[in-house]
């Protein structure tokens, strides 16, 4: 029973998207529709200064066409703020890999994107109930 508290909170990730202007990323409204939060960052600047103040998300969803930085030097900042973050890339490709990322989908595909944030999410929750368990025995 002492487990249950963990599951309340909802898994956030850090969007990293190129921003059309007037209109909301769809990837956001997709990952929220899910119940899963979202912290937006429309350049690689804002996202380094958002996830310095964030450390805690539970992974990083990046568009490897991020203007103004190669995904793969955006990927090696983010991991010195934190190195065990996990990276999910995006491409509408799904080729344009970065290097770096433990995870990479099409744009195209929704349902995979989703179906990878909640298995890092699911690892992170049932990380912290088996660190939950051995610490009250």
């Amino acid at each position: 029973m002492a487990s249950h508290h963990l599951m309340m909170t909802r898994p956030c990730f850090l969007v990293i998207d190129n921003q059309y202007p007037g209109s909301i990323s769809a990837r956001k409204l997709v990952i929220e529709t899910a119940q899963l939060n979202v912290i937006s960052a429309y350049s690689a600047h804002e996202a380094l200064e958002l996830f310095t103040r964030f450390p805690d998300v539970d992974g990083i969803v990046l568009d490897t066409e991020i203007a103004g930085i190669s995904c793969r030097k955006l990927i090696e900042k983010l991991r010195e703020i934190r190195s065990d973050i996990p990276v999910v890339t995006v491409s509408p490709s799904g080729q344009d890999k970065c290097n770096g990322e433990q995870y990479h989908i099409s744009s195209y595909d929704p349902q995979a994107l989703l179906d990878q944030l909640r298995h890092i999410a699911g690892h992170k929750v049932r990380q912290a109930i088996k660190e939950n368990e051995s610490s009250s025995q």
